[in-house]
């Protein structure tokens, strides 16, 4: 069977450009390994018909107006508070670090004027993860909240040269995890927008349980999208790029576990600053609008990535491992016929607004470059 576009990975890229191309008229194929759409932007329902994400939370938010118009298109929406706590020595903190944080620390009301009087100003530039917080916030709010979270999801200490990171800080009391314009969950979840996506694709076809061997060997095609590991697609050539992996517990929660609103905890996503084996617990049901007796939590534990073995999540952003990828990349842009999409192709980091958008213009880019009918075309912002 051939086909204009074979497009390896059906998650939130892959499934962009195969309804973009297709409703150009392009003949597309996707393969995907597991056995369902969306990659780690998918979702499922527990024993008791509850959401959860099996794959870690993903919090939609925009404040694009393209690319909320796209995605519009196959879901409805329902506005969500993206609220985060953190649990640090037994006690349960303002997070992401705002003026109530610091009125939790000195045990007191606080001004805005007396927060900032407090903040530091940098007076140079951060050498690692460790100096980036502290000459920010001092030492007390990076031992409360950074310093072994650092290294449990990194697997590297703060001090270390190859692990920088900013923090967001608030000085009002705004407690909400992002600030994005739109925030919002698909009203019945992120597997039914991408099953109506399919069904909007008149020219797709999707297989899963696939291999990209078996794909490329079984589907002559015009144009290859990528959407898989980069190293794993050139065979390791300049190595293994590293990543951090990550596992997940369901943990189902009876009615007696809960609160007065029907929660299991007291907010979306409680971070938990110490030395436990996690980093996280997330209660999704605080923005689905599900109501039940009955809730569920998702405990997250960072792991050592394996190639081959483990699934890659966070690529590494350090100043070596992105040499590193610089060579992948470079031989990415060599390749014939071949677009590189999406977080695990390029060893960056995306979150969903900028994986659509990339994906969208990357469609557009091949419209054009293919001579596909215009039909309907979308103005992605720059």
């Amino acid at each position: 069977m051939n086909v204009d576009y074979l497009i390896v990975g059906a998650g939130l890229s892959g499934l962009v450009m195969a309804e973009r191309l297709s409703s150009a008229g392009a003949r597309c194929v996707v393969v995907e390994r597991r056995s369902h759409l969306g990659g780690n932007c998918h979702d499922t329902k527990d024993s008791h018909g509850l959401f959860y994400h099996p794959y870690g939370p993903h919090y939609f938010r925009t404040s694009s107006p393209v690319v909320l118009d796209y995605l519009s298109r196959f879901t409805g929406w329902r506005e969500a508070a993206y609220r985060v706590r953190a649990l640090a020595r037994g006690k349960i903190w303002s997070f992401p670090i705002n003026l109530r944080t610091y009125e939790e620390l000195i045990g007191r009301e606080a001004t805005e004027d007396e927060f900032r009087g407090y903040l530091k100003t940098p007076d140079r530039p951060p050498a690692n993860s460790r100096d980036a917080i502290t000459s920010i916030i001092g030492t007390d709010l990076y031992d409360l909240f950074f310093r072994d979270y650092t290294l449990k999801h990194w697997g590297r200490p703060a001090e270390d040269p190859s692990v920088c990171q900013r923090i967001p800080i608030r000085t009002n009391r705004d407690d909400r995890y992002f600030t994005d314009s739109f925030q919002a969950m698909p009203d019945e979840g992120y597997t039914a927008l991408f099953e109506r996506m399919v069904v909007a694709s008149p020219h797709l076809t999707v297989h899963f349980n696939m291999s990209f061997e078996e794909a490329r060997a079984r589907f002559p095609h015009r144009h290859l999208i990528y959407t898989g590991p980069i190293d794993a697609y050139f065979h390791y050539r300049f190595g293994a790029l590293p990543f951090r992996t990550l596992r997940f517990e369901l943990e189902e929660k009876q009615p007696h576990e809960l609160d007065g609103d029907g929660h299991a905890q007291v907010a979306l996503q409680i971070n938990y600053t110490g030395m436990e084996a996690f980093t996280r617990t997330v209660e999704v049901k605080h923005v689905t609008g599900q109501s039940s007796r009955y809730s569920n939590v998702v405990r997250e534990y960072p792991d050592r990535y394996v190639p081959g073995k483990s699934e890659p999540y966070y690529p590494i952003p350090a100043p070596a491992e992105e040499q590193q990828a610089d060579l992948y990349r470079q031989a990415g842009a060599e390749e014939r016929d071949v677009t590189f999409l999406g977080r695990m192709a390029t060893y960056r980091y995306l979150n969903m607004e900028q994986a659509v958008t990339l994906a969208l213009h990357k469609a557009d880019e091949l419209r054009r470059r293919h001579r596909w009918a215009d039909g309907e075309k979308l103005k992605v912002e720059n």
